[in-house]
């Protein structure tokens, strides 16, 4: 029962992460996009490849070896199992994982340009850094899965990656903070398109992380 319990919640939590997305208006013209949470060391809950209106009752339980324990998934989003899977694997304290193809974002990865964090935004919700650019893989293939834990395993701290000519991937230790973060990192990217227009992007000066930690700390105090 116990266990039945923590799987509605965490169904709860991704759909709620859904409607936070498309009410930030951060997702594609498609509605394309795929959420998993880890129920454990070896299961997640995954959502299909669309999730405009989606409810809990649509989620499938998947083991990490790809398997469909519980639910159904089409091929579509059966072929994007490994890509979580290789993220929980490396970041034993991802809770989530977001894969959106939101316009701006998208742009750097088309680009195969990292996304430099100058917002404060990206320092408060957990990318002190650039995002990186994984290498272009077909998609769910172990080219693509490769590419990613290569990717992170440089890369210990970073929260997000972008993968070329594909899109945003975004882990956190809940739903609602990767969420959080997704929201962040496309407005960031907008932001960093319109400021080419007028000169281009400045970095923060040196401290501002620390700056930041500070005052948040202080407000939670």
């Amino acid at each position: 029962m116990g266990g039945a319990r923590v799987r509605d919640e965490l169904a709860g939590r991704l759909v709620e992460a859904t409607e936070q997305l498309f009410a930030a208006g951060v997702m594609a013209h498609s509605g394309h996009a795929n959420l998993s949470a880890r129920l454990d060391g070896e299961r997640l809950l995954l959502t299909p490849g669309h999730v405009r209106g989606l409810r809990p009752g649509q989620l499938a339980t998947v083991g990490f070896d790809g398997r469909v324990l519980e639910g159904e998934l089409q091929s579509v989003s059966a072929e994007i199992i490994a890509m979580h899977t290789a993220v929980y694997e490396a970041r034993p304290r991802v809770g989530a994982i977001i894969h959106t193809h939101s316009p701006a974002a998208t742009a750097f990865a088309v680009a195969h340009r990292p996304l430099p964090c100058r917002t404060e935004p990206m320092l408060r919700f957990g990318q002190a850094e650039d995002v990186p650019v994984v290498p272009w893989g077909p998609r769910g293939s172990d080219v693509s899965v490769r590419g990613i834990a290569e990717v992170l395993e440089r890369r210990p701290t970073t929260a997000a990656v972008l993968l070329a000519n594909h899109g945003l991937l975004v882990f956190g230790p809940d739903p609602a903070a990767a969420a959080h973060l997704v929201v962040a990192i496309e407005e960031s990217a907008e932001a960093e398109i319109a400021a080419a227009a007028i000169g281009g992007a400045v970095d923060f000066p040196p401290g501002a992380q620390e700056a930041v930690r500070a005052a948040i700390a202080q407000v939670a105090s």
